[in-house]
């Protein structure tokens, strides 16, 4: 086969091993997350409620659990978005704590025509040959369309991740804003249906951005 014309790295990140947090383990996440919650509190109007966490991705050692939360006691609806990383050597015990998080005031349920709640963070960067770079990015949501069971990431159409969508929400890792190749490539979420039908598609920002 000859090279491909856009050699970037496809299906960087791990799949997911545990489920979704609970109990103790839930509740470690929850002190990690709410620690770096407290800093925005002023100016969020409050707290994090009670927290939604997302399917867990591994990339480059570690493994990333993203969360939302909303702000109790806001004006206006509100919400917490980030996540809670750690190291997790084969076998031991999980170590190495690390977190994000900030908030908006732009939610879901002030925008019905939503046809996906997303929310991303910028967690590595890609260097290729000469000026070839990207930004490595954890994206995670909600469908807010019926049927919703895979969700992927794509750039210029093509594949860089995918995954089923578990309890209504979905985690991906893939690279964006790819620069250094004749044009720059954005990445775009579509959800899918059992039978392979696009329900819903968006960006993670416009490109004139």
């Amino acid at each position: 086969m000859p090279p491909v014309r856009r050699p970037i790295p496809r299906f960087i990140a791990d799949a997911s091993v545990e489920g979704l947090p609970y109990g103790r383990w839930g509740q470690r996440l929850r002190d990690e997350f709410a620690k770096v919650c407290e800093p925005h509190i002023s100016e969020a109007g409050g707290p994090p409620g009670e927290v939604t966490w997302f399917p867990e991705r591994g990339w480059g050692g570690r493994v990333y659990v993203p969360a939302v939360a909303p702000v109790e006691g806001a004006a206006e609806p509100s919400e917490y978005f980030g996540f809670v990383s750690f190291a997790r050597p084969e076998g031991g015990e999980a170590g190495g704590f690390e977190a994000r998080a900030d908030f908006t005031d732009v939610t879901a349920d002030q925008n019905p025509d939503w046809l996906i709640d997303l929310n991303e963070e910028v967690i590595g960067t890609w260097r290729g040959e000469s000026s070839r770079r990207a930004d490595v990015t954890l994206v995670w949501g909600t469908p807010l369309v019926r049927g919703a069971k895979a969700a992927t990431a794509e750039l210029e159409a093509e594949v860089v991740d995918q995954t089923p969508i578990t309890d209504e929400r979905f985690t991906l890792i893939a690279l964006d804003a790819v620069k250094g190749f004749p044009e720059e490539l954005y990445l775009q979420v579509k959800l899918w249906s059992d039978q392979g039908q696009e329900l819903a598609a968006e960006s993670l920002y416009e490109e004139s951005e």
